[in-house]
């Protein structure tokens, strides 16, 4: 997969896994990670799905449908994509923290649903529920902060509450923080994932 990895500044700190918006790339989210622990490793990856030409993680049927079958592939195919890299460039597989907006924040979800241990914690913005019907491994001692817009037309306030409390039901910790706006990342988020992440990280 095409992708960026920089060394941390910072031995011990966990290292970033930056997960793109549809139409994004390993770049757009360098400068977030550099808002919210610019102290970190990084592994920042570009989806290997192409929509109208645009670089996605998964394929979806429609605005808001995903295409099930390809989503379970991706993610594993991103899973095993995440061990490799901890083999080459030497970090520590149990301390990632997936960041993911829209697209990559459904795929983070999506791992931390089918893969036991994929992730040490989760920023995700402007989320889905990736699939309905899984048995969600075990999440105690994950943590997970959840952005959302009360006004995003593109994911139903419901949809991220239901989101939270599949990950809570299988014992991650999450913390909610919403903006009264919609599906556009707003730096007021951002702040706050930074403060969470040096709560639980530093």
């Amino acid at each position: 997969m095409k992708h960026i990895f920089t060394e941390g500044k910072k031995k011990g700190a966990p290292t970033l896994l930056l997960l793109h918006g549809t139409g994004g790339n390993e770049h757009d989210l360098l400068a977030l990670a550099d808002m919210i622990a610019p102290e970190s490793a990084i592994l920042s990856v570009r989806g290997n799905v192409l929509e109208n030409g645009m670089p996605r993680f998964f394929r979806r049927l429609a605005e808001g449908v995903f295409d099930e079958e390809d989503l379970v592939f991706r993610t594993k195919e991103l899973t095993d994509f995440v061990n490799d890299s901890a083999n080459k460039y030497q970090f520590d597989r149990d301390h990632v923290v997936a960041i993911g907006y829209s697209n990559g924040a459904n795929i983070a979800a999506s791992m931390m649903y089918h893969h036991e241990n994929a992730l040490n914690g989760a920023i995700l913005f402007h989320a889905m529920v990736p699939r309905r019907g899984v048995a969600i491994p075990e999440l105690t001692g994950t943590s997970v902060f959840i952005g959302a817009g009360k006004r995003d037309p593109l994911i139903a306030l419901n949809e991220t509450k239901e989101l939270a409390k599949d990950l809570e039901k299988a014992n991650a910790t999450v913390t909610e923080y919403w903006v009264d706006g919609g599906h556009q990342l707003v730096r007021e988020e951002v702040e706050k994932a930074r403060e969470w992440f040096e709560a639980n990280y530093n």
